[in-house]
Formats: structure tokens, C-alpha cells, sequence
């Protein structure tokens, strides 16, 4: 179990937690290992800064909750606003907390997709639509995740697994897969219709 951080080092008074939302941007999805990069930078980094955290990823938008100092989190809030892999930036919370709800993990990465999740009440919430929510809304997603960190700590799952694919490259493979069947019909009447206007093309020629 990977457990970086000394409580002795939290002061009560000084462990807040930032809760944002934003869109992935269309830099951010041009680049494969997009999440992957994301997931070993910001481990190393929140390692050293103890900073704890989940960062969720699903229909185009990002949900991360993460805990630290107010420094440090507003040091990291302003290091985010200039990341050009997302945009629309949008703070749920920046509040005072009295304990971490994920005091183990420096940064755990997930995909929110419907077939990647097992959590039922998780699955209820999809798809993915953050912007849409209400402030409880938001706050049970959060309670949700902390459950869902609760059951992995009881199997001893590491913080660091790292994303070992992209999550752009997952969605369309699931996509083609689930409708192959209508794909390639959709294909075959395309070729008809391609060959009926290059016979009527060749008809009225000669």
C-alpha cells in the first residue's frame, strides 16, 4: 500500500481540498498518451508536494478532487488555469476539510465509462455530464468516489497504477464495436450509392 504522506503534517486548520470540472480541449485529445502523461506528472509531483487525490475522465470532461495545503492547492489551481490540454475551468469547492478522503492516493486516474465501471450507483450517473449537475449532485459523485476508494483500499490496490491507454482510443474502439453490425451496413449502402452515380454519370456521357 502506498501511503507517502505524514498526517503529523497536516495542520487541521490548514487542509483544504479543490474540487473542479473542465473540458478536454482538442489538444488534449490529439495526444494519445494524454491521460498516461497526466497521471505520471502528477503523481511525482503531488508525492512531493503531499497532495492526495482522484482525477476522473469521461465524455470529454474532467472531475478531480484534490487535497493539500491552501498553498499548495492554489499554487496548483493556477498551474491548471495554464494547461492548455482542457478549457472552461469551472471550481465546485475550495474549502477547509478536516480529514483527506483519499489519503493514500497522490492522484488515482479513472475513466467513467458505462462498461469500464462496475459501482451501479455510479453507472446511474452516466453519461458523464458534470456541467449539468447540481452542487448535490456533485457532492454525491464525490461521496460516491471516496466509497469507491474505501472498497480499493480493502484490496490493497496501489495508488500509482498508472492509465495505460487512451481513454479517446478505448471510447471509439467500444463505439465500433457495439455497432459493427450497423457500420458496416451503413457502408455497403454507401458503396451502392456510389456506384449508381458513377453509372449514371457514365450512362449520360455516351
Amino acid at each position: 500500500m502506498s501511503s507517502y504522506n505524514d498526517p503529523l503534517l497536516d495542520s487541521v486548520d490548514d487542509l483544504y481540498q479543490l474540487v473542479y470540472i473542465s473540458h478536454i480541449t482538442s489538444m488534449g485529445l490529439s495526444g494519445s498518451s494524454t491521460l498516461n502523461d497526466i497521471a505520471e506528472i502528477a503523481v511525482h509531483a503531488n508525492k512531493k508536494h503531499d497532495v492526495t487525490g482522484i482525477l476522473c475522465y469521461g465524455n470529454g470532461c474532467f472531475f478531480q478532487c484534490v487535497e493539500g495545503t491552501e498553498q499548495t492547492l492554489t499554487n496548483l489551481k493556477n498551474n491548471l488555469l495554464k494547461d492548455d490540454r482542457h478549457k472552461d475551468f469551472t471550481i465546485l469547492d475550495f474549502s477547509p476539510i478536516d480529514d483527506r478522503r483519499f489519503h493514500s492516493w497522490s492522484l488515482r486516474s479513472i475513466v467513467l465509462e458505462r462498461w469500464l465501471f462496475k459501482e451501479d450507483r455510479i453507472k446511474k450517473m452516466m453519461p458523464f455530464k458534470p456541467y449539468e449537475w447540481t452542487a448535490y449532485e456533485s457532492e454525491k459523485f464525490l461521496s460516491l468516489l471516496h466509497q469507491y476508494y474505501d472498497k480499493q483500499e480493502d484490496v490493497n490496490v496501489d495508488d500509482t497504477q498508472p492509465i495505460k491507454y487512451s481513454a479517446l482510443g478505448m471510447t471509439l474502439d467500444k463505439v465500433v464495436g457495439e455497432h459493427q453490425a450497423f457500420l458496416l451496413i451503413q457502408a455497403v449502402l454507401g458503396a451502392l450509392v456510389v456506384i449508381a452515380v458513377l453509372w449514371f454519370l457514365l450512362s449520360t456521357t455516351f
